[in-house]
């Protein structure tokens, strides 16, 4: 049987209390409404919509590619949402689940298992279900002795005996997609809220003699549903845990799983340590038997195998193989680290590549440079490429030798073998095999103390 999707991504979000439209609020590095997405994608139906709203613009760039979309122009309830993707789905044959964008802790093995069941079962239509510790809130799943469903009972609704019911909606459904669009026609907004909702198709269903069944889940935590910022954080909170866990069992040692933060989609070989208190962010990949210390954040970046990185940030960087960095030193964006490459302490390095084998020891600040292979860099050295309106290119050989506290002034060239001089300020290219001196000559002035009006003092005898 085809499989379809719809995805209910048109809401306010009004107790997020944001500027941002709800279903983008991020979870470890993507929106709600993609981890959704890439969730019911992976579990592979025909067709994925996504019905938007307010924010529509907003949520197509995200999914762009991943989904298709329809707008439901007014928020008119659950019922009313489903019904604007009839265009696209209406005249199909088979069966469509339908989820909600913001419950992002969904994953595609669940989706297949209520697909699975829904299909086996013979349904008209099957509510994915989960027994919830503390059921408050919830919809509580009424069912007969046979076990069949007979009706969704709401909080508001519920004589005592139904409200101890623990089993719960989680707001997740699959439906024959002919017989959903049909029921919907017939949702009448006869209620408090004025809305059309979904849940009454249910009714509508077994009334006509169609069976209404339910599929219970084991883990409960997937049904999360984020409506607020307490809920964004549990959620956080609950993926990191799956993240972190998926690491560990593919051969990453995790020092405090409860205090390293990486996002979903980071890729990192096995052997890797990682210490408490690291944050891996976007689209970075971090290699084989590396070492990361405690305080560093990798954002984007590129990360080699046996590459240590010490209380350092890397952002939209590469790291080769056997390279190191840190403590408190920062690669910003477009900076390259070639092989077995040295950046010790309090070095700044941004949109320039780091030659094989050089170093760069301490407080050093290198930009728009090139340097190549087997170089000294000597502290306090600032590679000068900015003259307040235009970015210039330093370019040093290989072998080269830069003294402590010196200034290179782009845009310059410095040839393979060449010497600078400590706290030298260049400004003109230097030739292979030259050493370039550029400071004032050192003059000793004889008795100059007694000049000074501090040898008069008495705390300078």
């Amino acid at each position: 049987m085809k499989k379809y999707a719809a995805v209910l991504a048109a809401g306010n979000g009004t107790r997020m209390k944001s500027k941002l439209y709800k279903v983008l609020h991020q979870v470890c590095g993507k929106p709600m409404v993609e981890h959704v997405v890439d969730a019911v994608r992976a579990a592979h139906p025909e067709e994925v919509v996504t019905i938007v709203g307010a924010g529509a613009d907003q949520v197509k760039e995200f999914l762009q590619g991943k989904s298709e979309f329809a707008l439901q122009e007014k928020q008119l309830g659950t019922g009313d949402a489903v019904k604007a993707a009839a265009g696209l789905l209406g005249d199909k044959t088979g069966m469509t689940l339908v989820t909600t964008g913001d419950t992002p802790l969904f994953t595609a093995a669940t989706f297949n298992e209520l697909y699975a069941y829904h299909e086996k079962s013979g349904n008209a239509a099957t509510v994915l279900t989960a027994e919830a510790p503390n059921p408050f809130g919830y919809g509580r799943i009424i069912r007969d002795e046979k076990g069949n469903v007979l009706r969704i009972v709401e909080q508001k609704d519920g004589n005592p005996e139904e409200l101890a019911v623990k089993e719960i909606n989680t707001g997740v459904f699959v439906f024959d997609n002919q017989k959903l669009f049909a029921a919907l026609a017939q949702v009448t907004n006869d209620n408090a809220q004025g809305e059309y909702y979904l849940t009454d198709v249910l009714e509508i269903l077994r009334t006509q003699g169609d069976h209404v069944g339910a599929y219970k889940m084991p883990d409960f935590s997937e049904s999360l549903g984020v409506n607020d910022r307490i809920a964004l954080a549990q959620a956080t909170k609950l993926m990191q845990q799956r993240i972190n866990t998926e690491h560990m069992k593919n051969g990453v040692t995790l020092i405090d799983p409860a205090t390293t933060y990486i996002d979903a989609g980071v890729k990192i070989g096995n052997d890797t340590v990682i210490e408490g208190g690291v944050t891996i962010k976007g689209n970075s990949e971090i290699g084989s038997d590396c070492y990361i210390t405690n305080g560093s954040r990798i954002v984007d970046s590129k990360v080699g195998n046996g590459v240590t990185i010490t209380s350092s940030v890397l952002v939209q960087a590469q790291m080769d193989d056997n390279t190191d960095i840190g403590p408190n030193s920062h690669l910003r964006p477009n900076a390259v680290i070639r092989k077995g490459a040295h950046i010790g302490n309090y070095v700044e390095v941004k949109n320039a590549e780091i030659g094989e084998n050089t170093k760069l020891g301490h407080l050093t600040y290198v930009g728009d440079a090139t340097l190549g292979k087997d170089i000294n860099v000597g502290c306090g050295t600032i590679f000068s490429n900015y003259d307040g309106v235009k970015k210039f290119h330093t370019t040093v050989g290989d072998h080269s030798f830069i003294g402590a506290g010196s200034t290179l002034i782009a845009p310059i060239k410095v040839a393979d073998h060449a010497f600078i001089a400590a706290d030298s300020t260049i400004t003109k290219d230097v030739k292979r095999y030259e050493m370039a001196i550029a400071r004032g000559r050192q003059v000793n002035k004889e008795d100059y103390w007694h000049k000074l009006p501090l040898s008069k003092s008495k705390d300078w005898d």
